[in-house]
């Protein structure tokens, strides 16, 4: 088994920034692809960014491109989501997930349902 535990939420003015984080604990995440999904009431889950095993690949939603930045340092077995110039719509729980391989193509990376492990999430709350 693999926990993920997230932190970084919180409440931040539009136009502002947060970086999430995602800690990786148990069974090892070697050559495991990871992503953050986000989830608003009422709204279906969807993916926001996902990161292959060695960071040489990423991925993002268009709704994100250019404002998050997706990284992870292995030895540490932590992900960050780097979110700038933060919009109201961007309010949502965050999710970190786990998939059970290494560099996945952009189809897979986006569907949930190709991740194993899930953390509770973290609350992200944009002000106007």
């Amino acid at each position: 088994q693999v926990q993920l535990v997230e932190s970084g939420g919180g409440l931040v003015q539009a136009g502002g920034s947060l970086r999430l984080s995602c800690a990786a604990s148990g069974r090892t995440t070697s050559n495991y692809a990871m992503g953050w999904f986000r989830q608003a009431p009422g709204k279906e889950r969807e993916f926001v960014a996902a990161i292959s095993w060695s960071g040489g690949n990423s991925y993002y939603a268009d709704s994100v491109k250019g404002r998050f930045t997706i990284s992870r340092v292995n030895a540490m077995k932590t992900v960050y989501l780097q979110m700038n110039s933060l919009k109201q719509e961007d309010t949502a729980g965050y999710y970190c997930a786990a998939m059970r391989k290494p560099a996945p193509n952009t189809v897979v990376a986006g569907k949930a349902v190709e991740y194993a492990y899930w953390g509770q999430g973290t609350q992200v709350t944009v002000s106007s």
